[in-house]
Protein backbone atom coordinates (compact mmCIF):
# COMPACT_ATOMS: atom_id res chain seq x y z
CA UNK A 1 0.00 0.00 0.00
CA UNK A 2 1.73 2.99 -0.76
CA UNK A 3 0.94 7.07 0.56
CA UNK A 4 0.87 9.84 -1.63
CA UNK A 5 2.85 12.79 -0.41
CA UNK A 6 1.29 16.02 -0.70
CA UNK A 7 3.97 18.54 -2.64
CA UNK A 8 4.41 21.95 -0.71
CA UNK A 9 4.65 23.91 -4.30
CA UNK A 10 2.57 26.30 -5.11
CA UNK A 11 -0.13 25.78 -7.91
CA UNK A 12 0.85 27.51 -10.81
CA UNK A 13 -2.35 28.90 -12.99
CA UNK A 14 -1.40 26.76 -16.13
CA UNK A 15 -2.17 23.61 -13.45
CA UNK A 16 -5.14 24.87 -11.94
CA UNK A 17 -7.43 24.49 -14.86
CA UNK A 18 -9.36 21.48 -15.44
CA UNK A 19 -11.13 20.90 -18.92
CA UNK A 20 -14.64 19.72 -18.12
CA UNK A 21 -16.78 20.08 -21.39
CA UNK A 22 -19.90 18.86 -20.05
CA UNK A 23 -20.37 21.72 -18.01
CA UNK A 24 -22.01 23.88 -20.15
CA UNK A 25 -24.75 21.02 -21.16
CA UNK A 26 -25.03 19.86 -17.76
CA UNK A 27 -25.61 23.55 -16.48
CA UNK A 28 -28.32 23.62 -19.51
CA UNK A 29 -30.05 20.10 -18.18
CA UNK A 30 -30.30 21.55 -14.55
CA UNK A 31 -31.92 24.91 -15.52
CA UNK A 32 -34.20 22.64 -17.94
CA UNK A 33 -35.32 20.25 -14.73
CA UNK A 34 -35.84 23.68 -12.46
CA UNK A 35 -37.96 25.40 -14.89
CA UNK A 36 -40.33 21.80 -15.44
CA UNK A 37 -40.66 21.71 -11.99
CA UNK A 38 -41.89 25.70 -11.91
CA UNK A 39 -44.00 24.26 -14.83
CA UNK A 40 -45.54 21.76 -13.16
CA UNK A 41 -45.66 23.52 -9.60
CA UNK A 42 -48.17 26.08 -11.66
CA UNK A 43 -50.37 24.17 -13.11
CA UNK A 44 -51.59 23.54 -9.59
CA UNK A 45 -49.26 20.90 -7.66
CA UNK A 46 -49.36 23.36 -5.03
CA UNK A 47 -47.87 20.54 -2.18
CA UNK A 48 -44.57 21.03 -4.48
CA UNK A 49 -44.16 24.65 -4.13
CA UNK A 50 -42.12 24.03 -1.16
CA UNK A 51 -39.25 21.37 -2.68
CA UNK A 52 -39.33 24.01 -5.50
CA UNK A 53 -38.30 27.17 -2.74
CA UNK A 54 -35.90 24.18 -1.07
CA UNK A 55 -34.25 24.04 -4.28
CA UNK A 56 -32.72 27.92 -3.98
CA UNK A 57 -31.12 27.10 -0.60
CA UNK A 58 -29.74 23.56 -2.17
CA UNK A 59 -28.52 26.02 -4.97
CA UNK A 60 -26.45 28.96 -2.49
CA UNK A 61 -25.39 25.18 -0.75
CA UNK A 62 -23.16 24.25 -3.56
CA UNK A 63 -22.36 27.35 -4.58
CA UNK A 64 -21.02 27.50 -1.24
CA UNK A 65 -19.19 24.23 -1.98
CA UNK A 66 -18.32 25.06 -5.56
CA UNK A 67 -16.51 28.00 -4.13
CA UNK A 68 -14.63 26.64 -0.97
CA UNK A 69 -13.41 23.78 -3.52
CA UNK A 70 -12.26 26.41 -6.23
CA UNK A 71 -10.14 27.82 -3.36
CA UNK A 72 -8.80 24.78 -2.18
CA UNK A 73 -7.66 24.64 -5.97
CA UNK A 74 -6.28 27.81 -6.07
CA UNK A 75 -8.20 30.14 -7.24
CA UNK A 76 -7.88 33.55 -5.68
CA UNK A 77 -10.67 35.52 -4.44
CA UNK A 78 -10.03 37.86 -7.39
CA UNK A 79 -10.61 35.18 -9.93
CA UNK A 80 -13.93 33.78 -8.45
CA UNK A 81 -15.49 37.01 -7.69
CA UNK A 82 -14.72 37.71 -11.46
CA UNK A 83 -16.88 35.09 -12.59
CA UNK A 84 -19.51 35.64 -10.25
CA UNK A 85 -19.58 39.68 -11.50
CA UNK A 86 -18.84 41.04 -7.90
CA UNK A 87 -15.86 42.38 -6.28
CA UNK A 88 -12.87 40.26 -4.66
CA UNK A 89 -14.04 41.42 -1.62
CA UNK A 90 -17.49 40.58 -1.39
CA UNK A 91 -16.89 37.05 -2.51
CA UNK A 92 -14.84 37.29 0.09
CA UNK A 93 -17.13 38.31 2.36
CA UNK A 94 -19.39 35.93 1.56
CA UNK A 95 -17.80 32.46 1.28
CA UNK A 96 -14.92 33.31 3.20
CA UNK A 97 -15.90 32.35 6.77
CA UNK A 98 -16.67 28.86 5.23
CA UNK A 99 -13.57 27.84 4.37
Amino acid sequence: MSTVKKTLTPIRPAQRRREVVENDEFAAFARRIIRAHGRRVATGDVEALRDLVALSSAIDDAVGQAVIGLRAFGYSWAEIGSRLGISRQAAQQRWGGHA
